[in-house]
C-alpha cells in the first residue's frame, strides 16, 4: 500500500503513453511550446509500461488512466491496452475522441467501459478558434457511437472566461436525454498556457450560471473524487465542477503520474520527479523508487501554489506544459 506523509492511500495511476496529439489546444499545447522537448529521450515501450504496471499493482493500484497528449495516436496503444486488461484492476482512457470509432472493439475486449473526453465547445467555430483542427463533429458522433455501445462517457470541459464561459447551460442540457457525465473544469497554470487570473471562470460563477437557467441538487461525492457532482433532477446525466484553483481536493488526493519518459509525478503541479524508466532500463528495483516519491508529496498543490489563485504569480511555479505531463 503506498500512502504519504498525510496518510492518503494511493491507489490509482495515470498513465501518459505520449507527448504527442492531434488538436492544438493553448492552454495544453501552447503553439510557442519547445516541441523537441523529448527529442533524443527515449519513450517507454509497450513492454515497460507493462513492467512499470505490475509492480505499482503489487503495491495496491486498483485503478490505472491511459493519457497524453492524445493516447489513441500512439500506434502500440492496442498493445498497450491488451498488456493491462490482464491486471486486476480498472483501466480507463482519457481521449480527445478524434480517433474513437476505430477503437470500441478494442475496448471492449480489454472490459475498459469508462471514457474521459476532452470537449471544451459545442459550437464548430469555436471548436476549431480553441483547437485549430476541424473535427468538431466527428468527435460528436464518436461521443453519441460510445454511449450506443453502453461505455460511461464523462465530457471534461476546460472553462476559460470569455472563450466558453457561456456554454455551460448548453452543456447541462446535453445531460437531459443523454447519460452523460460532464465535467467543468477550472483553468489552470502550466508552462507556456499564458494563465492569468481573468481567465479563471470559478466555481462559485460556474454554479450561479447555471443556476439561472437551471435547479439542480448536490450529489453525494465518493472519498477520492475530485469533482463536486450535481444533477437537474429529470436529466439522465449530471454535470459537475472541478476546482483545483479555488476550491482545492488534496486532502483526499489518491492520484499518481507517470510522464511518457518514465518520470513518476506524485501531483499535477509537483516540481519534482522520479526516473522509474531508468531505474527499471538498469535492472534496479523501482518498488523502493515509487515508495519514496509517494512519501514526499507536499499536502496540496505539489506545494508550489500557496496562495490564493487571484495572487499568484506563474512565472515561479516550476513545472512541464500539460501535453507534457498528460492529462
Amino acid at each position: 500500500m503506498l500512502t504519504d506523509r498525510f496518510n492518503r492511500i494511493h491507489d490509482y495511476l495515470r498513465i501518459s503513453l505520449t507527448d504527442k496529439c492531434n488538436l492544438r489546444c493553448s492552454y495544453c499545447n501552447p503553439p510557442d511550446l519547445l516541441k523537441d522537448h523529448f527529442k533524443g529521450l527515449r519513450r517507454m515501450t509497450a513492454q515497460e509500461i507493462d513492467q512499470i504496471v505490475c509492480a505499482f499493482v503489487k503495491e495496491g493500484v486498483k485503478k490505472i488512466r491511459l493519457t497524453g497528449g492524445e493516447p489513441l495516436v500512439r500506434k502500440d496503444t492496442p498493445e498497450i491496452i491488451e498488456r493491462l486488461s490482464k491486471y486486476p484492476v480498472e483501466v480507463a482512457i482519457s481521449t480527445n475522441g478524434v480517433l474513437l470509432h476505430n477503437y470500441v472493439d478494442i475496448f471492449t475486449k480489454a472490459g475498459i467501459r469508462s471514457i474521459n473526453v476532452s470537449l471544451d465547445s459545442l459550437k464548430r467555430e469555436k471548436f476549431f478558434a480553441i483547437t485549430k483542427r476541424d473535427e468538431f463533429n466527428l468527435i460528436l458522433n464518436n461521443i453519441y457511437l460510445l454511449l450506443q455501445n453502453d461505455f460511461r462517457v464523462k465530457i471534461n470541459v476546460v472553462v476559460m472566461k470569455g472563450v466558453n464561459d457561456d456554454e455551460l447551460n448548453d452543456f447541462v442540457s446535453l445531460t437531459k436525454h443523454l447519460p452523460l457525465h460532464v465535467r467543468f473544469i477550472e483553468f489552470m497554470p502550466f508552462s507556456g498556457n499564458a494563465w492569468s487570473r481573468e481567465k479563471v471562470f470559478s466555481y462559485q460563477e460556474m454554479l450561479h450560471h447555471i443556476s439561472t437557467k437551471y435547479q439542480f441538487m448536490k450529489l453525494e461525492d465518493s472519498q477520492h473524487d475530485t469533482d463536486k457532482k450535481y444533477l437537474v433532477p429529470g436529466h439522465e446525466g449530471a454535470f459537475a465542477i472541478i476546482s483545483t484553483m479555488t476550491q482545492p481536493f488534496c486532502g483526499r488526493c489518491n492520484r499518481m503520474r507517470l510522464t511518457a519518459d518514465g518520470k513518476m509525478k506524485n501531483c499535477l503541479f509537483s516540481k519534482t520527479e522520479m526516473d522509474i524508466l531508468s531505474a527499471l532500463r538498469k535492472g534496479n528495483d523501482i518498488i523502493p523508487l515509487i515508495k519514496q516519491c509517494v512519501w514526499m508529496k507536499e499536502e496540496k498543490l505539489g506545494g508550489q501554489i500557496k496562495t490564493m489563485y487571484g495572487e499568484l504569480d506563474t512565472t515561479k511555479i516550476n513545472n512541464r506544459s500539460m501535453i507534457h505531463i498528460g492529462g
